[in-house]
């Protein structure tokens, strides 16, 4: 009996090491990893670089608390700041933490600003994280059912409809930011369309919102630009980071520009853990690996291959609904639960997830290769034939 509390339905396999795009199980089979431990393990498995930081960096110091200063932190804080244009960054542990300290942030916003009690806009299908404000923001209910009473504060309207926000402009005088995926990923691999993402800034500003941006999942170069909202050429006031910032080691960031810079003072906010030394080893050299690499051009690059090929493969096959993504962010829907799939691939050698019941999530390492793709194609393709014509 495992003393590991049962919160995960998980597949009935564990992994012993791992090299570039492939894990090996404690048996040794091989097996194509094409989810990269949920959008996180950036560099793949075993990269050189990354090994070779840790290392140095386990060999000096893990942890001294945010009571002193970090020079790693304060380099992936410059470098981050570089990359994004943004004007300050605090740094946690998650994804969800981020968020919480987006939400945190917004509402300590409202307040300065004298509004009683501040409200955050938030989009149907989206997920922003497992802690209950979080979770109160994301917008599953499934998620959500059992934790009552949710916190308060939150305003939900439908994902890539800017005419919903405006309406709550009009109505709602307590409404201080708008949080959302540029990507959702949970919810299914939606994507914003940029004229939205344009339309949503020019609302923002106009009412003195915060522009909120959850880039947990679409971050770090996983689109094939450094963040997801630049290819809409704008600039969050907010943005919130984790995932594949790290390549595996835990960390998250929220980063700030314009008028939500400064919002937070000491002791308005902090972690214990968050920055810590080794952290923002991993951090900076994954992002300077994805820069010297070309890591970026080739998720876009990658990401177009994979769905041209998979589009083909499938071309004709009743019960596909679409398949649509950016970059190495990837979702094939289907017109029916296809939870089977993830059982189906494991069998046949390949790391695949399915969200929102219908759709198949493709989030491989940004340094998969052509190669690889075409041998996810070959593999994947067949096994949703088969699924959708029994």
């Amino acid at each position: 009996m495992s003393h590991v509390m049962n919160t995960y339905g998980r597949l009935p396999v564990a992994f012993s090491h791992g090299e570039g795009s492939y894990l090996f199980d404690t048996h040794g089979k091989r097996y194509l990893d094409a989810l990269s431990g949920i959008a996180v393990s950036t560099l793949g498995h075993n990269h050189p670089d990354l090994v070779k930081a840790i290392a140095d960096q386990a060999g000096k110091v893990l942890h001294t608390s945010n009571l002193y200063g970090i020079p790693n932190q304060e380099a992936l804080a410059d470098r981050l700041a570089e990359l994004s244009r943004m004007d300050s960054v605090f740094l946690c542990n998650s994804g969800c933490e981020a968020n919480e300290a987006a939400i945190k942030l917004a509402r300590y916003y409202g307040h300065k600003r004298g509004v009683e009690n501040p409200s955050v806009i938030v989009m149907e299908h989206a997920f922003h994280g497992r802690t209950m404000a979080t979770l109160s923001a994301t917008g599953n209910r499934k998620v959500q059912a059992g934790f009552e009473p949710l916190v308060s504060g939150f305003v939900r309207v439908p994902f890539d409809d800017i005419e919903a926000v405006e309406q709550v402009a009009l109505t709602n005088k307590s409404v201080v930011a708008v949080l959302l995926e540029p990507i959702q990923g949970e919810g299914g691999i939606h994507v914003a369309h940029m004229e939205y993402l344009r339309a949503l800034r020019e609302v923002c500003n106009k009412n003195e919102w915060l522009m909120m941006l959850d880039e947990v999942q679409c971050g770090i170069g996983r689109t094939g630009k450094w963040f997801g909202h630049q290819w809409a050429e704008l600039l969050p006031d907010v943005m919130t980071l984790a995932k594949g910032l790290g390549s595996g080691v835990p960390i998250g960031a929220c980063l700030t520009a314009g008028r939500a810079t400064g919002v937070f003072g000491p002791g308005n906010h902090g972690s214990t853990f968050g920055g810590n030394p080794l952290a923002c080893a991993a951090a900076l050299t994954t992002l300077n690996v994805l820069e010297r690499d070309r890591l970026l051009e080739n998720a876009a690059a990658r990401g177009e291959q994979l769905r041209g090929e998979m589009a083909k493969a499938l071309e004709g096959v009743t019960g596909l609904v679409e398949i649509r993504g950016e970059g190495l962010m990837i979702g094939v829907e289907l017109d029916r639960p296809c939870a089977q799939l993830v059982t189906d691939a494991l069998a046949a050698g390949m790391l695949i997830n399915v969200t929102a019941e219908r759709v198949v999530r493709l989030l491989p390492p940004l340094t998969f290769t052509d190669a690889e793709v075409s041998a996810l194609v070959e593999g994947l393709a067949p096994l949703i034939r088969q699924f959708l014509a029994a």
